[in-house]
């Protein structure tokens, strides 16, 4: 008789166990989830922090300069062509200023295949195409270091004088292995976005821009 209660109560046992381990199993996999789902904007974070703190080895573990280099490029000459064309339009001698742009695409590109040109891309400062351009400094006053503050505090006319503000992109997926950072534009800046791609389960890199049409 006790054998058969004990027979009996085996099952009942092993029912909190199992009901453990799937828990625990299904606890790991929404975690897994949850950190895919999350990495894009985790490395987001670290660029960002690493441009704050003027870490380029940082920068560079996140960026595909090859990539990002022939996409600049391509984006460079398009938007440049586009201004030709319609700048003939208006007038044949207006088109001259673009068209030494584009015999000067090279030395832009890599001036922003850098990790300055990350950081201006990143601030909201895509490159304009103009002759000469390279990506302007991305200054946080509130971090550089003390020597660099000022001694005073401003006077009330350099306060009052326009700062231009950082761009603050909108981020989201495009699909599973696409994330972009969308800046709207507004003023004299164009709408623009940086693209990053999945590298692996959790690492992303910045490889391509996406400047106005």
């Amino acid at each position: 008789m006790t054998q058969e209660k004990t027979q009996a109560n085996r099952p009942t046992a092993r029912k909190p166990v199992a009901a453990a381990v799937v828990t625990g199993v299904a606890i790991v996999v929404l975690v897994f989830v949850a950190l895919i789902y999350a990495s894009p904007y985790l490395v987001l974070s670290r660029v960002r922090d690493a441009v704050q703190q003027r870490d380029a080895q940082m920068i560079d573990r996140y960026v595909d300069y090859p990539a990002l280099r022939a996409s600049l490029k391509q984006q460079v000459t398009q938007m440049l062509s586009r201004r030709v064309q319609t700048q003939k339009l208006q007038h044949p001698f207006a088109a001259l200023g673009a068209l030494v742009g584009m015999a000067l695409v090279d030395p832009l590109v890599d001036a922003y295949a850098t990790p300055d040109g990350v950081a201006a891309l990143l601030a909201g400062l895509p490159p304009s195409g103009e002759p000469g351009e390279a990506p302007p400094p991305v200054i946080d006053q509130q971090s550089a270091p003390a020597s660099q503050q000022p001694a005073a505090p401003p006077s009330p006319a350099s306060s009052a004088a326009p700062q231009a503000p950082r761009a603050k992109g909108s981020a989201g997926y495009r699909d599973m292995n696409t994330f972009a950072v969308s800046y709207a534009g507004g003023g004299d800046r164009p709408a623009y976005s940086v693209v990053f791609h999945r590298r692996g389960w959790f690492s992303w890199q910045i490889d391509a821009v996406e400047l106005p049409s």
